[in-house]
C-alpha cells in the first residue's frame, strides 16, 4: 500500500507562512522580527488603509469604484491574514490530527477512495486556485510592464499618499514600486487563505467517508468476536479525533468565512459595475474578467466542500448501523448503541461563518443573489 500523507497539500501555505511570518516557527534573530513587523505595517495594515483614504477625497464615480475592487480586496485579504495568524496553534494541530488519521487507512477500499476522490479533488482544487492566480498576476505584471515602458508612473490603483506625485517623478516611481510590491506580498496572502479553508474542509470530508468505510465493514472481515469488540473501541476512539478535527475547523475557519461571503459579494458587484460602466480597454477587460473568475474560485470551493463535510456526519449513523452487529455478544451490541446515540448528536455539529451564516451550497449561492442585489442598486443609481 501506498504511505499517505495527507499534509503534503498544504506545502504551498506553509511555505507562504514561513515567507510571511518565519517568527512563529522557530527563534529568530532579531532583524527577522523586525523584517515580520516591517512587512505587515507596510502591507497588511498600511496597503488597505491607502486605498481607504482616498475615498475620503471625492474621486470621481470611475476612481470609486476602481479604487473599491482593490480595496476591499485588499481589506478581507488582510483581516482573513490576521485570523489565519491568530488561529496558527490550532492550524498546527490540525495537521498534527491529520497526520494521525492517515495512519488509520489501511483496506484497499480506503485507500482506492482516497486516491480517487480526496486525493482527486485537492489536486483538482489546488491547480484551479494557482492557474487563475498566475493568469492575474501575469495580466498585473504584463499592464505593469506596458505601463513603465510607456514612461509613466501613475499609480495602479488611485490612493493616498502623504507627498505629491503629479510634482516628482522620484516619489512617483517609489509609490508605483510600492503598490506593486503590496500587491505581490497580498498575492501571498491570498494564496495562503484561499488554499487553507477548502482543503482543510476536503480532507476532514475525507477522513469522515474513510471512518464510515471502516466502520461499516465491521463484523464482516473478522469472524472473532473479541478482536471486533476491540476494534470498535478503536473505531470511537477514530471518531473522539474526527470530532476534535471538526471542533478546530470551525474555529479556526469561522472568522476567514465570514470575512470571505461579505467581501466577495460586495467585490463580485463591483467588478461587474466598473467592467459595464467604465473599463475601456483590452488588458483591463481581461485583468477585471479573471479578477471575477478568481473570487468565484475563492469562494465556491470552501461552500462545497463544507456541504460534503455537512453529508457525511449525517452518514455516521448509517455506517455505525451498517456493521455486523447482529451476532455480536451483548457487550459489543450495548457500546455499538451508546456509540450510535452520539453519532446522532454529532450531527448537530455545523460549520458557520462567524457563528452566524451556515457553511454550505446555499452561502455560495445567497451571496451570488447579494451581489446582484448590489449591483441592481448600482444600476438604479446610474440611471437616475
Amino acid at each position: 500500500m501506498v504511505i499517505i500523507v495527507s499534509v503534503r497539500f498544504y506545502r504551498p501555505f506553509s511555505i507562504c507562512m514561513r515567507i510571511l511570518v518565519p517568527t512563529f516557527f522557530k527563534d529568530s534573530p532579531r532583524l527577522v522580527r523586525l523584517y515580520v513587523v516591517l512587512l505587515h505595517s507596510l502591507v497588511t495594515l498600511w496597503f488597505p488603509l491607502h486605498l481607504l483614504l482616498h475615498l475620503l477625497l471625492h474621486p470621481s464615480p470611475a476612481a470609486l469604484l476602481k479604487n473599491l475592487t482593490m480595496s476591499l480586496t485588499c481589506v478581507s485579504c488582510s483581516l482573513k491574514h490576521v485570523a489565519h495568524l491568530y488561529h496558527l496553534p490550532e492550524i498546527v494541530e490540525i495537521e498534527s490530527l491529520i497526520s494521525q488519521l492517515d495512519t488509520f487507512i489501511s483496506s484497499e477500499q480506503e485507500h482506492r477512495y482516497y486516491q480517487e476522490h480526496v486525493k482527486c479533488h485537492a489536486k483538482r482544487f489546488t491547480r484551479c486556485l494557482y492557474i487563475s492566480f498566475g493568469m492575474v498576476y501575469a495580466v498585473f505584471l504584463l499592464g505593469v510592464i506596458v505601463q513603465i515602458f510607456s514612461g509613466t508612473f501613475d499609480l495602479i490603483y488611485p490612493a493616498y499618499f502623504p507627498f505629491d506625485l503629479e510634482r516628482n517623478q522620484c516619489l512617483a516611481a517609489v509609490a508605483l514600486g510600492y503598490q506593486v510590491f503590496s500587491i505581490l506580498v497580498e498575492g501571498l496572502q491570498g494564496l495562503g487563505n484561499d488554499t487553507y479553508t477548502p482543503l482543510t474542509l476536503c480532507l476532514l470530508a475525507g477522513h469522515l467517508h474513510l471512518w464510515s468505510i471502516r466502520m461499516a465493514q465491521l463484523g464482516f472481515l473478522e469472524k472473532e468476536s473479541t478482536y471486533n469488540h476491540r476494534r470498535l473501541r478503536e473505531y470511537i476512539e477514530q471518531h473522539k479525533l474526527l470530532v476534535r478535527f471538526h471542533h478546530l475547523v470551525a474555529r479556526t475557519i469561522s472568522q476567514v468565512q465570514l470575512v470571505q461571503l461579505c467581501g466577495c459579494g460586495a467585490t463580485l458587484c463591483i467588478i461587474v459595475s466598473y467592467v459595464l460602466f467604465y473599463v475601456g480597454d483590452t488588458i483591463s477587460l481581461v485583468y477585471y474578467l479573471v479578477f471575477f473568475g478568481v473570487v468565484c474560485v475563492q469562494l465556491f470551493p470552501s461552500c462545497y466542500f463544507a456541504s460534503e463535510v455537512a453529508e457525511e456526519i449525517q452518514g455516521l449513523p448509517y455506517a455505525v448501523f451498517s456493521s455486523r452487529w447482529y451476532n455480536q455478544p451483548r457487550e459489543h451490541r450495548f457500546d455499538l448503541l451508546i456509540f450510535t446515540e452520539l453519532t446522532l448528536g454529532s450531527q448537530r455539529l455545523v460549520i458557520k461563518a462567524g457563528g452566524l451564516i451556515e457553511l454550505n451550497l446555499n452561502a455560495f449561492f445567497a451571496t451570488l443573489k447579494m451581489a446582484y442585489s448590489l449591483f441592481a442598486v448600482v444600476v438604479r443609481v446610474k440611471g437616475i
